[in-house]
């Protein structure tokens, strides 16, 4: 097993409730777990045989940044989506931050866990 983190993707997009969070793109700051099985990677030395990093990333700022969102909840979900669709991914943690959300602090952030075996449990 192996870990991949992508830490603080820092984007923008349209996140928010207000009516003025609604008209300009706010900074987000995302960062990603995912664990996989890192054995055919090892063994050939091929991008073919392992996840791809830069082309995960790529997508996620093309959905990120050309989507609107409400809520951190959903665009979590989303990110987490895109990530988990790759079927090498075993298990995934995806944190989004909206810095300056609430005065005094510095962010507020959504952390949503994904497990393939649990999701294969939970279909059962």
């Amino acid at each position: 097993m192996a870990k991949i983190r992508i830490t603080n993707l820092r984007l923008r997009t349209i996140i928010g409730t207000h009516d003025w969070e609604r008209e300009v793109q706010q900074n987000v700051v995302i960062n990603i777990t995912l664990d996989y099985d890192v054995a055919k990677a090892i063994a050939s030395d091929d991008l073919r045989k392992t996840i791809d990093y830069k082309a995960l990333t790529k997508q996620i700022i093309r959905e990120v940044e050309a989507s609107q969102f409400f809520l951190l909840e959903k665009l979590a979900g989303r990110v987490l989506d895109v990530v988990t669709a790759h079927p090498a991914v075993l298990e995934a943690v995806v944190r989004v931050d909206k810095p300056q959300a609430l005065r005094f602090a510095d962010s507020v952030s959504v952390e949503l866990n994904w497990s393939r075996k649990a999701k294969a449990a939970s279909k059962k």
